[in-house]
């Protein structure tokens, strides 16, 4: 066998040639209170657009646009290779993993889902069943073990679910936008769909059919991530717009909190409900771990107004006012704390206001700003960079992992427990 420059034994596997650098054992330096990256898996030759950790296994699936199907495994020697390389005929673009039956489903950028059982050993993957699912791109499929449907959501903007025993279609329902987010509750059938639009629906599922229950907007952007906290009864969806929103869907209140704490897309949301901690990743490498244990308080609905509710000065569009007053007209601006229209002057100062979501500084008018009290200004996240732009994330709680996909082709391992504690 050929040998690298550091002495070490390549290997050829499916016609790949496998390196020693491929996946690198990290030996991390001991550290408190941040992520501390345990390894880097680096061999696919396009981006892995989803991976997940094996629950109880040292391994990790990814599924990549280099159309492959990967199961990775951790080796004595401390380095991921993998068990199982296998091809599909269109890129991978979202998969599925139940750990209970072992059942892998994948979908592929031509609209077709395909199912796979793994061994118990994860060193072989047999065929079960394919769904001709949608016209174009899937863009998520989830499987549920307790209805034995397989749901899934596409770029010609259809959600359908199938039998996952028989193969058969269920139903169908046409969204407003193609489908980015989805997620589902089992006790209750509730599918929450978020899109392209911003928007995010909630359906009731029946066996061959679905109810439209209601529909919310909050972000300015596409929903680009959903995570469901079945005890809690609270929907998380971030967006394209850098915000995460927590919506009381249980508590029949009505309450939207708002958090921003990202400078860029968010594009992974996780829940730990044992220590009531929320992990947002976003696609210039940040991970947030929002502390959630904590009495947070609803942004303030933004007020209309012709004049400075302060100062009274009359805004650019206020000719009237403007006229009788001989003044100049001035921007709007709004307080983030009390919602109210203030100008410039009147709104000078800045504050972060963490029980609001707000983690970074925010325009706040004057008065408000000699409010708001050290104590209030105390953070409630803290902040980490992954140093590569994510694409997807996924959270093991049973070991406290995390595991990030990024723009660069590698996927890195992370050990959470010294910040989700």
């Amino acid at each position: 066998m050929p040998e690298c420059l550091c002495g070490s034994t390549r290997v050829l596997c499916y016609g790949e040639l496998y390196t020693c650098g491929m996946a690198a054992e990290i030996q991390p330096k001991p550290q408190t209170r941040t992520p501390v990256l345990l390894n880097k898996i680096e061999a696919s030759q396009d981006v892995v657009n989803t991976a997940v950790i094996i629950p109880k296994e040292d391994g990790v699936i990814s599924v990549s646009e280099d159309r492959t199907i990967r199961i990775w495994l951790k080796r004595d020697s401390g380095q991921y290779w993998p068990s199982i390389y296998h091809t599909m005929p269109a890129s991978c673009s979202c998969m599925s993993f139940n750990p209970e039956t072992r059942r892998l489903s994948v979908g592929m950028e031509n609209g077709t889902i395909s199912e796979f059982i793994l061994s118990e050993d994860y060193n072989k993957m047999t065929p079960e069943r394919t769904y001709q699912a949608h016209q174009g791109k899937v863009t998520v499929v989830l499987f549920v073990l307790e209805m034995e449907w397989v749901l899934s959501t596409g770029q010609d903007k259809n959600l359908t679910w199938h039998c996952s025993e028989s193969g058969t279609p269920l139903g169908l329902y046409r969204t407003t936008a193609w489908v980015s987010g989805l997620q589902f509750d089992v006790e209750t059938r509730h599918a929450f769909v978020g899109d392209y639009s911003g928007q995010v629906t909630i359906l009731k599922l029946e066996q061959d059919s679905c109810s439209l229950v209601t529909t919310f907007k909050g972000h300015t952007g596409n929903v680009t991530a959903l995570c469901w906290d079945p005890a809690q009864r609270v929907l998380f969806s971030g967006s394209s717009d850098h915000s995460i929103i927590m919506w009381d869907i249980g508590g029949r209140k009505g309450t939207a909190i708002e958090l921003q704490g990202h400078n860029d897309k968010i594009q992974g949301l996780c829940y730990a409900p044992h220590t009531r901690q929320l992990i947002s990743c976003s696609s210039d490498g940040g991970i947030v771990i929002w502390n959630m244990d904590v009495t947070r308080q609803e942004t303030p609905e933004w007020l209309d107004s012709d004049s400075c509710q302060k100062c009274e000065q009359p805004f650019f569009w206020n000719f009237k006012q403007m006229w009788d007053s001989k003044k100049i007209g001035l921007r709007q601006h709004h307080c983030r704390k009390c919602g109210k229209a203030v100008c410039g002057k009147c709104s000078a100062k800045r504050s972060t206001i963490p029980l609001m979501g707000f983690e970074f500084e925010v325009r706040v008018c004057d008065s408000c700003h000699e409010s708001i009290t050290d104590e209030d200004r105390a953070p409630t996240a803290t902040f980490h960079d992954s140093k590569h732009s994510i694409v997807y994330m996924h959270y093991e709680p049973t070991t406290g992992w995390l595991l990030t996909s990024g723009a660069d082709k590698v996927v890195k391992l992370w050990d959470m427990t010294p910040v989700v504690s």
